[in-house]
């Protein structure tokens, strides 16, 4: 397995860590790497683990607000200290479907330290149409202590299979399998993952469908003159201008389920993600009749 994606990837077999998903390598990278009272910096809002497995290490977690939706990594520069050893970037982020550019990430990179390890999350990189997005595998190796993390979850499908990796230098690793459980990925989601690296038919038939959703989307909700941001992912934004809780349980009554941005600090907008055609479709269809009704 490790082989066959290393090949894929053209990096050395060495450099790959195997996670049950890709947050159990975020989980290994805290293990091996923070001691209690260590300090992470980490975006908010975004992937939710984060903020939960720092502090369970026992360690202290610098939140950074986004700015446009965006990861502020200008300000989470400005934010290092002698303390810091860990920084989390989502790229792109969990829930807004946003990313940085290659230039901003670059001058952030200059203005970390090289012991400070940067782990880049790109649960959702293989959906990204734009070119100008920074890809974590372009600094394994760099003077920089950066690991990519990546998952089968999302476009291959397998969420329910868990298993994802991590990209790293040989050495950090070598660290990590030392302390990593030696049988913490399973026969089975292995060979699911063999066969989704060998389908190129059905990853190429998942992009298609999920772009040309997009566009389904965005073009019925300006009809609609109703509120998103685009997105780099198969998910985005909607906002729908009232509670969202409200929205979310409205639509579930129409048997649709979306999902409410209120714990992520967001309480007027809805999260979807990009279906079927005709599920897109029904999706239209419901929010529409909701928010008439309302």
């Amino acid at each position: 397995m490790i082989h066959r994606l290393a090949e894929k990837l053209n990096v050395s077999p060495d450099q790959i860590v195997l996670g049950n998903g890709s947050n159990e390598i975020i989980e290994l990278l805290i293990r091996t790497y923070l001691q209690p009272g260590d300090e992470v910096i980490s975006p908010f809002p975004s992937f939710l683990m984060y903020d939960l497995l720092i502090r369970a290490a026992g360690c202290h977690n610098k939140i950074v607000p986004l700015k446009d939706f965006k990861n502020d990594l200008e300000s989470m520069a400005d934010r290092i200290s002698s303390d810091t050893r860990m920084i989390f970037i989502n790229n792109p982020n969990n829930p807004t479907g946003t990313i940085v550019s290659r230039d901003v990430f670059e001058r952030f990179l200059r203005q970390v330290p090289s012991d400070v390890i940067v782990a880049v999350d790109e649960a959702y990189i293989e959906f990204v149409q734009e070119r100008d997005c920074p890809v974590g595998l372009d600094y394994i190796g760099s003077d920089k202590s950066v690991v990519a993390l990546r998952t089968f979850s999302k476009a291959y499908g397998l969420a329910g299979l868990r298993i994802g990796y991590g990209v790293m230098s040989t050495e950090m690793a070598g660290f990590i399998n030392r302390v990593r459980q030696p049988f913490n990925t399973n026969a089975l989601a292995q060979v699911g993952a063999l066969a989704a690296l060998g389908d190129d038919e059905f990853f190429a038939k998942t992009l298609s469908l999920t772009h040309s959703g997009l566009q389904y989307l965005y073009r019925e909700l300006d009809r609609l003159s109703i509120r998103y941001y685009t997105t780099q992912t198969n998910f985005f934004l909607i906002d729908v201008g009232m509670d969202a809780k409200s929205v979310y349980e409205k639509m579930l009554r129409q048997g649709v389920i979306i999902r409410a941005m209120t714990a992520y600090g967001y309480p007027n907008y809805i999260r979807v993600t990009v279906g079927l055609p005709e599920e897109n479709e029904r999706f239209i269809k419901a929010l529409e009749k909701v928010l008439n009704e309302t």
